[in-house]
């Protein structure tokens, strides 16, 4: 039963328009099982899509200081980071990520943030991490999607558009999100973006 009101919560936040669906939901799956990092974490991502930054980052500490083995919470935080423009601490949250999940790729993908920042602020940062990310693809799977955040953060909205598309064609699950992925902000005045939307199927 948590496990599927968890699912509820996720669906409602990412597709956006049903906040308070979404909050109802990750609180209800709270009371059937307290206990559960998991569910903890989630709600820090319901709280991430409704922009509730800081809120976040409050509930996701919580569960780093209990068990700071848990590789979601460390994602949560350098999202939650990210969108309050705490470029530092991403980076540092990023690399526990990779740290504590034991995936090489994403330890790659913090290793070049860190670099590209120190030379070049947050635009090197993502000028490395695109690089990073499409070596990847090279050699296995890499979000075309996630590369799509990246391009967009850097104020590329051809290139952003252009692996959104791809995104679409490898029916990428993350496209679930396009309504309310910050991430995605600069390019919600393009009409490459309502296009994209209707495609995906999403509410209008």
């Amino acid at each position: 039963m948590p496990r599927h009101t968890r699912g509820n919560a996720w669906d409602l936040a990412w597709i956006g328009g049903r906040e308070q669906e979404a909050f109802t939901e990750i609180n209800r799956a709270r009371q059937l099982d307290p206990l559960s990092p998991i569910i903890k974490v989630d709600a820090g991502w319901v709280q991430i899509r409704a922009r509730q930054y800081d809120e976040a980052i409050l509930e996701c500490e919580k569960v780093a200081n209990e068990d700071p083995t848990y590789a979601n919470t460390h994602s949560c935080l350098a999202q939650a980071y990210w969108a309050k423009h705490m470029y530092a601490q991403v980076i540092g949250e990023w690399k526990v990520y990779g740290q504590v999940s034991g995936d090489r790729r994403e330890s790659e993908f913090a290793s070049a943030i860190e670099k590209g920042f120190r030379s070049g602020g947050w635009k090197g940062a993502l000028t490395q991490g695109i690089e990073v990310k499409q070596t990847q693809r090279k050699t296995g799977y890499a979000s075309a999607y996630q590369i799509a955040l990246l391009f967009a953060d850097l104020g590329d909205k051809d290139q952003a558009f252009r692996w959104l598309n791809t995104a679409y064609q490898e029916r990428d699950t993350w496209l679930e999100g396009l309504k309310t992925d910050f991430q995605l902000d600069a390019l919600r005045s393009d009409p490459r973006f309502s296009e994209l939307v209707r495609k995906v199927g999403l509410p209008q």
